[in-house]
């Protein structure tokens, strides 16, 4: 879907240098990315605390348990 935006030219300049990336459109994709994925880990940590667990789970011994 093509969008024309007012980016800041030194900022689009900087972000392609960082990045590494070769044009501009692939430092705004990476960046929209990037938004996306920590909008999503925010959503995540929100559920911090919620969960109960089974008491009797042994973590350790799933580690060496064989693959069913």
């Amino acid at each position: 879907m093509p969008t024309n935006l007012a980016i800041d030219d030194r900022l689009i300049g900087e972000a392609v240098r960082l990045g590494g990336h070769r044009t501009k459109k692939d430092a705004v994709n990476a960046a929209l990315a990037e938004y996306v994925r920590r909008r999503k880990q925010q959503r995540i940590l929100s559920l911090f605390g919620t969960i109960d667990y089974d008491p009797n789970y042994d973590y350790k011994r799933e580690r060496t348990a064989k693959p069913r």
